[in-house]
């Protein structure tokens, strides 16, 4: 269903002007007893518009209408078994689930009116609802992937309590967008950064569709893709799609600005900034392109910081946070709003390739952030082969597809071995594989010990640079999903 994200500083008065079925008040980072912490204007809770408070939206609804939340010392990170479940929220879910938690603070006493629906051995006060205002919170989330029936639940409160009825589909997503990209950018030449991925390959093809010849994509090659990726992406795009393409070999350029570079935000900003001068040289060439196509999704922008400076920076991505503040072009970011399972929508409708739809997720910066430390060709070389390894055995196991992510990382450490009856001082690497469906949380995936076996065994024997393989076991939060 269509929805609008606006900033926390909306007016009742916006709101009501909007006229929406129903609002949502988002979690978030801060305290609500911090200074600066975000705040709503107190009469959104007077309009009689359906409202449902997730985590950190629920703690600011309770404090708002005379209820109280404190750090109470028990915090919960993580999954956490929810019991005691009912209430118009919780219609047709079993009264007892594992739901996903991310707070310290909790409510400690609803607010006047409300009921308590819902609750956990370290959060007695889990869930309230106030059905005669249309107030509801859940201090869990429901969007996430690892709670348990909350698809359920968040349908419960948009078609059942808000009466909102469904009505998003890719095709009416592409129609639109094809629309404001010909407002936007009307007869000017277009260059689109395309890394091969599933988002600016989506990206691409949506501009593609909107003004033909205009767009001419320009793929970097920064030489930290992964193994003969490269290749694959020159392949497809210019014999299969058959969309303008420029292949930019710019592997020199981007290990001579990372020389020496060892932290994640200065490497994140560094190739960022290379992504946009490349641009800029490719744009003169090809007749003073004026806007710049990036397949930045919204998860990327909340990681960054958020549309209003409210979210916390977990991560710059290349394309949101990294670009440099002279850019000369400017921006199209048809799927900026979407989140990846929207995307490989979007990409399905397009008619793209179902290996390349459901592609997993590779970032910008490519394996120069799945490198601890310094960043130099020997390095890149043993994690490449290492990775291609990994995905190799994931793809002959039919595992590809079950999981959001697997890849290999390369720590700044060194280790000692035996091999062949001799001493090594060599790298490990780790292996790290997720389940998730929007990246925005995701829990470490249960490998087979065969599998893991098997994948451990070939890379150290492959590598000689390595000489011992981990398996990272830790769920986002509170790990990321990228090491860097």
């Amino acid at each position: 269903m269509y929805s609008e994200l606006v900033s926390h500083r909306v007016t009742a008065d916006d709101i009501r002007r909007r006229n929406p079925s129903a609002v949502i008040l988002s979690g978030g980072p801060a305290s609500v007893y911090a200074d600066g912490a975000p705040r709503v204007d107190p009469a959104i809770f007077e309009l009689g518009v359906p409202t449902l408070g997730i985590c950190y939206g629920m703690q600011l609804m309770a404090q708002e209408l005379g209820g109280r939340v404190d750090r109470t010392g028990l915090a919960e990170f993580g999954k956490a078994e929810l019991a005691g479940a009912r209430g118009r929220l919780f219609d047709g879910i079993p009264d007892a689930l594992t739901v996903w938690m991310s707070h310290r603070d909790s409510v400690v006493a609803a607010p006047t009116g409300a009921t308590v629906v819902a609750g956990s051995p370290s959060t007695p006060i889990a869930a309230f609802e106030d059905h005669a205002r249309s107030l509801y919170g859940v201090q869990f989330h429901p969007e996430v992937v690892h709670t348990e029936h909350g698809q359920e639940l968040l349908k419960n409160f948009l078609y059942e309590i808000a009466g909102a009825s469904p009505a998003w589909t890719p095709a009416a997503v592409i129609e639109e967008q094809i629309e404001r990209i010909r407002a936007q950018v009307g007869t000017d030449k277009v260059i689109c950064g395309l890394s091969g991925g599933v988002d600016s390959s989506v990206a691409a093809l949506l501009v593609y569709k909107a003004i033909g010849e205009q767009l001419t994509c320009v793929f970097v090659d920064h030489g930290m893709m992964r193994k003969d990726e490269a290749e694959q992406v020159v392949q497809t795009f210019g014999e299969h799609f058959h969309v303008p393409l420029v292949h930019v070999d710019a592997k020199d350029r981007f290990l001579e600005k990372l020389a020496g570079v060892t932290d994640p935000e200065t490497k994140r900003k560094i190739i960022g900034e290379e992504f946009i001068r490349v641009f800029e040289v490719e744009a003169e060439k090809v007749g003073d392109a004026k806007w710049l196509v990036q397949g930045t999704l919204y998860s990327d922008v909340i990681e960054s910081g958020g549309e209003d400076g409210v979210a916390e920076t977990i991560k710059s991505h290349h394309n949101v946070g990294g670009l440099p503040d002279d850019m000369e072009m400017g921006l199209v970011e048809p799927l900026r709003m979407l989140f990846k399972d929207e995307v490989r929508r979007v990409g399905e409708e397009l008619g793209m390739a179902e290996r390349m739809v459901w592609r997993q997720p590779f970032p910008g910066p490519g394996l120069a952030i799945r490198i601890i430390g310094d960043v130099t060709a020997d390095r890149l070389e043993a994690l490449r082969e290492a990775d291609a390894i990994l995905q190799e055995e994931v793809r002959r196991a039919g595992l590809y597809r079950e999981l959001w992510q697997s890849f290999a990382v390369l720590p700044a450490i060194r280790s000692v071995g035996v091999q062949g009856d001799s001493r090594t001082y060599g790298y490990p690497i780790v292996i790290r594989a997720v389940t998730s469906d929007d990246a925005m949380t995701a829990d470490w995936a249960r490998l087979p010990y065969d599998l893991i076996e098997l994948v451990s065994n070939r890379i150290v024997n492959e590598i000689p640079a390595v000489n011992r393989v981990v398996l990272d076991v830790t769920s986002k939060p509170p790990a990321t999903i990228e090491w860097e």
